[in-house]
């Protein structure tokens, strides 16, 4: 049996990537946002081969995700949000949502797009997700991106 691994050498030259940041919770998501283009980075991504868009909130990322899929323009789609939770179960909508749409995207286009929404219990464990550190989600989620770019090149 062989098995594939991507993970030793993580080289995102040429690899077009989109991020799409939601604006709800902004300081958080901004963490977020730093911790994936400082990963993006490390990877040697070009920032000109980098496109940032925002959308509102977490819920509207899929069909963000979903134009920047079919546009052909991306190699790997992330998708970065905080969904808190609250006092009702408003926030197991909106993150069941936004998961079912971004696993949608992935499949039904080809195009990988990473899961990089956060879903903590309160404010504290979120800025724990989208702090300064290498747990940082939105960090982990660069890393992911170029991951499963290299696996896809490999496989083809």
């Amino acid at each position: 049996m062989k098995t594939n691994t991507f993970t030793k050498k993580l080289d995102g030259r040429g690899v077009r990537v989109a991020v799409v940041r939601a604006r709800f919770n902004e300081k958080i998501t901004d963490g977020l946002l730093h911790g994936c283009l400082k990963g993006l980075q490390e990877c040697a991504v070009q920032k000109k081969n980098i496109n940032v868009v925002e959308v509102p909130g977490s819920f509207e990322i899929p069909f963000a995700a979903n134009v920047l899929a079919k546009s052909e323009k991306y190699d790997v789609i992330i998708a970065l949000g905080a969904v808190i939770k609250g006092e009702t179960k408003h926030d197991e909508y909106i993150a069941n949502a936004v998961a079912y749409g971004i696993t949608k995207v992935s499949v039904a286009t080809g195009v990988p797009v990473i899961f990089g929404v956060i879903t903590p219990n309160n404010l504290e464990q979120a800025i724990a997700r989208a702090g300064n550190n290498k747990q940082n989600k939105g960090y982990e989620s660069a890393m992911s991106a170029i991951e499963m770019v290299q696996m896809m090149n490999a496989l083809r």
